[in-house]
């Protein structure tokens, strides 16, 4: 997947813990950038909020400073407006991919079987499903940790699965699937180490690495879509800009109709494809 900025920093909390007033926000901030945190002001904030006391304040700008990502020290991230949260080593959710979800629920119809492959924390599944009237979600990972973690954010009823890909779904939902959102890992194999070490060192490399071209696991999903889909049901997946055209022809080889979506603002690149 991509890189990002924290998605927690955008909106830090308004209210600070007793804390704040043992150890200033000034102190905080300059520790922080020491550490070469960007947006230091901001996760200040929202590590003073969290905070239940002086020492714990500390203990959390020293994880933060050692380089863990702000999301895995707050335990939580913020996504598509939800509060989602996210346990050590499983994938923070990147802001960009709320485009993804806003483009889902364009094309969702009422009570719509949503299935969230490569779940990760779940964040996708949850917040689809928090803006669609009755929706049946189903999500599945291959990484027990994010199963763990999803199984805590999803909303009830909905099911979590633990397996690869289509593996572990229930063979009813074959040919039912309104939408299947699949946010495969799609970073080259040769550019995993060119990722931030927040995501390079702290999540799992099975939620980063899309093989040689970063294409390889979309091909997998791509190639069983056409069966799980509904009529004029739709898979939907997160690529980068320069990987589109070629995502977008895979797409077509499976007999789904494709077309690509952009965001400039979130610089995200979304390609659907609908089984007719």
């Amino acid at each position: 997947m991509s890189t990002a900025a924290s998605s927690a920093s955008a909106s830090p909390a308004s209210s600070a813990s007793p804390a704040s007033s043992v150890v200033p926000p000034s102190d905080v901030v300059a520790r922080l950038r020491a550490a070469g945190c960007v947006f230091a002001e901001d996760e200040a904030l929202l590590l003073v909020s969290a905070a239940r006391t002086p020492d714990d304040l500390a203990a959390l700008v020293d994880r933060r400073a050692g380089g863990l990502p702000l999301e895995h020290v707050l335990g939580w991230a913020e996504f598509h407006g939800l509060r989602v949260a996210v346990d050590p080593g499983v994938f923070v959710p990147r802001r960009r991919t709320e485009f993804l979800v806003d483009r889902a629920a364009a094309l969702a119809p009422p009570g719509a079987v949503v299935v969230d492959l490569c779940c990760g924390s779940g964040a996708l599944g949850a917040a689809l499903a928090a803006v669609l009237d009755g929706a049946e979600l189903y999500a599945a990972d291959i990484d027990p940790a994010a199963v763990r973690c999803a199984r805590r954010n999803v909303p009830a009823g909905a099911r979590v699965y633990e397996g690869d890909l289509y593996a572990p779904l229930p063979a009813a939902l074959r040919g039912r699937v309104d939408v299947l959102l699949a946010n495969v890992p799609y970073v080259p194999t040769e550019e995993v180490g060119l990722l931030p070490p927040e995501a390079r060192i702290h999540e799992a490399r099975v939620a980063l690495d899309g093989g040689a071209d970063g294409l390889d696991v979309l091909r997998r999903v791509t190639a069983r879509a056409p069966g799980w889909l509904a009529p004029g049901g739709s898979l939907l997946v997160e690529t980068s800009e320069r990987q589109a055209a070629g995502a977008a022809r895979t797409f077509a080889g499976s007999g789904l109709v494709p077309r690509v979506a952009t965001s400039e603002e979130l610089y995200a690149t979304v390609v659907i494809g609908t089984r007719p």
